[in-house]
């Protein structure tokens, strides 16, 4: 079995190889050894700014930051990024296009025992919804760090969801990603499986799990939420003729509800969705949360098999 790393960790580790590069600012809310941001202050300390728990005024500074030509990185919990701050996000940093990074971490059900005012599955939703701002996603710790480098360099405000699990790699360290465009993972004929986060690792567990039975799985990992790779998703639709998404947000306006808007306009076919059914989180163990909210390889074969009955029909 791989490494396990979490992609909060990863992110880190980015920022502090990045860090060289003196136009690079980063921002926290008192939260730099949990988001990981404390190992670019320690390489850059003149450059870390802790900004105090207060995430919206961190989000106008670091807009006023990004107005003098700065590359910001925001930091703190999903939860507190996408939901505390999202008037600051949309207006100050979103509406003016800003060059502004928003590290959010802690995202989803994974954070575990800090319960559902922590869990941020409503995040992806918000985030996307708002005007040219970019949304990713990673499935692994390669995958963070290549992600964190790409948004570095392009300009325009960024989203990125991460994680506190610590999760297997998947990637070899030399793989390479584009902002925008989906990973096919393995190849398939009868159903594709969509996956995001550390629902990546779930679907390739599934698809192994559905070969046994005969069953051939696409897996996809779309790491970027927005821009959408519609190229990859069309083309898994017309050749599969089935999909499965999977997530660690709400059912309602992440992954699946972004998938489906690009499947009706253009090659409707069955779809299930694997996620957190429209409801709230709960203080657990982070293993205990997966198995009750059900994001598991076993729910992803299960909507499987579902979705290739429905494709009989």
């Amino acid at each position: 079995m791989s490494e396990k790393i979490a992609t909060r960790v990863a992110y880190g580790t980015a920022l502090a190889e990045i860090g060289h590069n003196e136009n690079i600012v980063v921002l926290d809310a008192d939260l730099s050894k949990s988001t990981r941001t404390d190992l670019f202050k320690k390489k850059y300390p003149e450059r870390h700014i802790n900004m105090g728990i207060a995430e919206a005024n961190m989000m106008a500074v670091a807009a006023g930051l990004a107005t003098c030509g700065k590359t910001v990185f925001a930091s703190t919990f999903a939860m507190f990024a996408a939901g505390r701050a999202f008037d600051q996000v949309r207006n100050s940093i979103g509406y003016p296009h800003l060059n502004v990074k928003i590290g959010a971490t802690h995202a989803g059900i994974t954070v575990g025992e800090d319960g559902a005012s922590h869990q941020a599955i409503e995040d992806i939703a918000l985030m996307r919804s708002i005007p040219g701002m970019t949304v990713i996603s990673p499935a692994d710790a390669v995958s963070t760090k290549a992600l964190v480098k790409k948004a570095a360099e392009m300009y325009g405000p960024v989203y990125l969801r991460l994680g506190r699990l610590d999760v297997h790699v998947i990637y070899p360290e030399d793989a390479e990603f584009e902002i925008g465009k989906g990973v096919c993972l393995k190849e398939g004929t009868d159903v594709t499986l969509i996956a995001t986060g550390f629902m990546v690792e779930k679907a390739l567990a599934a698809a192994e799990a559905l070969k046994e039975s005969g069953i051939s799985a696409r897996v996809i990992d779309i790491h970027t939420i927005k821009p959408l790779d519609e190229e990859i998703i069309i083309k898994a639709a017309k050749e599969t003729g089935a999909i499965v998404t999977c997530e660690e947000h709400n059912v309602l306006g992440g992954l699946g509800s972004a998938v489906a808007e690009v499947v009706v306009k253009n090659f409707p076919v069955p779809m299930e969705m694997v996620g957190v059914e429209d409801s709230f989180g709960k203080s657990g163990k982070p293993a205990d949360l997966v198995e009750k909210y059900s994001l598991t390889a076993e729910k992803v074969i299960e909507k499987a098999k579902l979705v290739l009955e429905r494709k009989k029909a």
